[in-house]
Formats: C-alpha cells, structure tokens, sequence
C-alpha cells in the first residue's frame, strides 16, 4: 500500500510498504478519507515526547471495514486517535490501517466519507473541553477562536446543550471582533456586566486568555485547550479575584485518553449528527487532495493556511 510515512522527526516521504494484517480483536479499513490536522503536522516535527518513528501519522479517518471480525465486515467507520494510534502505532495517513474493534464507530449516515474524516480531532475536543467544564443548560458560553475547526464544533455542541452562545474571532462574522475587542468589552455589554458562565478558549493567545478572565462571572470557567506553539507559554491572573468569585480553569488534552475512549465519544455524536443538531463541514469547504499531494497539505497546515485538508488515499 502508499502511505505517508514519518522516517524521524521532520523527515516525511510516500513510501509503498506492506498492507498491514489485522490481528486478534482487530480490523483493517481501507482508509477513504482521512484530515490533516495541527497535532499530525506537530506530530511529524517531534512536537509529541512519546511518538515512535518509523511511523504513518493521521489521527482522523473515514473508510470501510475489510478484514477483521466477520460481524464488521463492508461497515462504514470513522475514527480517531487518543494518545497511541498515530503516534507509538500507524495511524490513518496511508491506505489501508489496523484498528481495534472497540476503537471504530459507526458513521453517521447522512455525511461523506470525506466529511467524516474531518470531525475527529475539532468535535471530540470540543466535547471533551465541555464536559471537564460541566456546561449546563442556559448558561452563556463565549467561544473563542469560533470559527476555527475546534471552535466552531465548540459553538455547535454548546448550543446542542441549550446554552446561548458568544462567539470571537479575528474577523467580522462572529459576535466579537478580536481585533477591534481585544479586551472583550462587548460581552459585559451584552451580558449586562455580569459575565459568562463559561469561556471556551481554542486560541492559546496568553493576551485573550487575561481578557477572558476579566469577563468571567461568578463561578465561571475557563476551558482551554491551546498553547501557544513558540515563545512565553506564561500568563499571570488575579489569584485573590479568582478565589472569591471561586472560579475555575480547566485544561483539556484529547491525548489523554484512549482512542476506545475517542470511539465512545464519536458514537454518542453521531444521533446529533443524524437529527442534523450538529453539521459536519460542507465538502466544497475543504481542501480535498491525493496522497501524492500530502506533503503539501502538511506544509500548508504547519504554515497555519486557511481551509481544512482532507486525503484521498486512492485518489
């Protein structure tokens, strides 16, 4: 089979290699579409402590199930990563991978292949971010960094829980302006001073996380789920105003958990996705390419270009 294989860090090249076997309690997909996401690119820099080389990246995926348990047999899956698949095994940037069965999920009938290759990472994160939050109904959240992939899946989950939803961003389709808002002003404005119960930032901006601070209320929390990726990872905050008005900041690291655990995750997703409460990215949104063309996505991605990359293995 072709795949994009990582030799040692920051060497990447297409190499054709053995398909892989499935063992014991495992299952072989013929990978149909898989993304590019910032962790992958990462990855392959030696950004990750515990990732192993030789090795093929890609965390999220979107095929059918070819070899295996017999009862899995022709199922359309999707999939992604926890802290192993990708990084200390092949992961999905290739034609065929090695899953187990507890780690794939049914996918939701109504999206692509291709779309369903790029809900992994940005959705489970963002449901992830919100359950260590413990979001409820009717509480108003701000979503930072809301048209990104995290960000956006942020914005629809919160709302699939009956919350009411600000959102920021470096532009004009969003509630607030960053670069017009970088203090957040607006939401005290249009919260009548009393601040958010929730801030969900997927920035790492040490800049808006002091200002997201500022706009916290009583009891409110701060998600956050970025760093940034050069330079001072520092920021200093009230400790005094922390306390007495007992609010919490909560970090999230989707590498924590196992990929069952991902797989569980994606399952209770897909209902949402089916009733149409959650929309994946539209397929003339994204950025489709061949496995010839991967080391250009990777570049791309690591140079922080616009629009989602997706891999077509076969393409």
């Amino acid at each position: 089979m072709r795949a994009l294989q990582c030799r040692k860090a920051n060497v990447l090249a297409i190499n054709t290699i053995p398909k892989p076997l499935p063992g014991p309690g495992q299952v072989l997909i013929k990978v149909l579409a898989t993304s590019v996401n910032p962790s992958d690119v990462l990855n392959c820099v030696g950004g990750f402590n515990h990732t192993t080389f030789p090795r093929i990246p890609g965390r999220d995926y979107a095929g059918i199930v070819v070899a295996g348990s017999e009862h899995l047999l022709g199922l359309e899956v999707f999939g992604t990563s926890g802290r192993f698949f990708g990084f200390t095994t092949d992961g999905a940037h290739a034609q065929y991978c090695v899953v187990a069965e507890e780690d794939v999920a049914r996918k939701p009938s109504i999206v692509s292949f291709i779309q369903a290759a790029t809900i992994g990472v940005p959705f489970i994160t963002a449901s992830l971010m919100l359950r260590r939050a413990h979001v409820q109904a009717n509480e108003v959240v701000l979503v930072i960094g809301a048209t990104g992939n995290v960000g956006s899946a942020a914005v629809q989950l919160a709302m699939t829980k009956g919350c009411t939803v600000l959102t920021a961003s470096r532009g004009d389709t969003t509630d607030i302006n960053l670069i017009s808002d970088p203090g957040l002003r607006k939401v005290m404005e249009t919260s009548a001073g009393e601040g958010v119960d929730l801030v969900v930032d997927t920035t790492g901006d040490t800049s808006l996380l002091k200002a997201a601070l500022r706009v916290l209320g009583q009891g409110g929390r701060l998600a956050i789920v970025s760093a940034p990726r050069t330079g001072d990872t520092d920021f200093t905050f009230d400790l005094k105003s922390l306390y007495r008005k007992e609010q919490s900041i909560i970090g999230s690291n989707s590498l924590s958990y196992l990929s069952s655990d991902m797989a569980a995750e994606m399952r209770r997703l897909v209902p949402l996705f089916e009733s149409g409460q959650l929309k994946a990215p539209a397929e003339e949104s994204l950025r489709i390419v061949g496995l010839d063309d991967a080391l250009t996505a990777y570049e791309a991605v690591k140079n922080k270009a616009r629009g989602k990359f997706v891999i077509k293995p076969f393409m």
